[in-house]
């Protein structure tokens, strides 16, 4: 079948994607404050995209939870809620659970030191006290099992629900409860360095349930 001629859909697709990733990534490091309304001209113009694309990424952060829109009224970043938290919460960590349970069979030497390699420098993140650089990574540590695993599915939840978490966990990283964080890594590793395929499962999900939201992150709706 001949290559269907039309016109800029690399490039429409490309905006689409990168206006969602942009709102989200505000969203997440707290450049778009919860509460804060959302225009979709000043977005667009901030973006330098037309309104389309961004309205479309604000489509997507609302199925996700990051966005709150009442038709004809408001469009504004979702406060830090407990209840979305925990049920972002418990899906993330049960795809987590699956990535590590598909994941270590096949795992080499070589992404074990780099989950290693990953947790030294989340450790050492957290002691700087630099958040970003702590984020990304904990992304890193935990991406290696995701990618390992090959699902599609699985990644494509997790794209879905982990921001709703990187919103609480740039508090959490901030302050000493994060430090417990690097400790279940290093029993994931070692783990899934002995081959323990469900002791391994078993603690990427206690990595995951040990957020506390109204323990960690203090008032916010309930």
């Amino acid at each position: 079948m001949p290559v269907p001629q039309r016109v800029g859909v690399i490039s429409r697709s490309l905006l689409r994607e990168n206006a969602y990733r942009s709102i989200r990534d505000a969203i997440v490091d707290g450049t778009l404050q919860p509460g804060e309304r959302l225009n979709d001209a000043e977005l667009a113009q901030w973006l330098g995209v037309s309104r389309t694309p961004v309205r479309e990424a604000l489509t997507r952060l609302e199925e996700s939870g990051l966005v709150q829109t009442k038709p004809g009224r408001y469009t504004m970043v979702s406060p830090l809620d407990v209840q979305a938290a925990r049920a972002a919460q418990t899906v993330t960590a049960a795809m987590h659970e699956l990535a590590v349970r598909e994941a270590v069979p096949t795992l080499s030497a070589g992404e074990i030191a780099a989950m290693r390699e990953a947790n030294a420098r989340f450790a050492a993140a957290l002691q700087a006290n630099d958040v970003d650089a702590a984020i990304a990574a904990d992304d890193e540590f935990h991406n290696i099992p995701v990618t390992a695993a090959g699902n599609p599915a699985l990644r494509a939840v997790l794209e879905q629900f982990t921001p709703v978490l990187r919103r609480l966990e740039r508090l959490r990283f901030s302050s000493v409860s994060g430090r417990g964080s690097v400790a279940l890594h290093e029993r994931i590793i070692v783990l899934c360095e002995a081959g323990d395929v469900e002791g391994a499962a078993a603690a990427a999900r206690d990595n995951w349930m040990s957020l506390d939201p109204r323990v960690d992150f203090g008032p916010m709706n309930d």
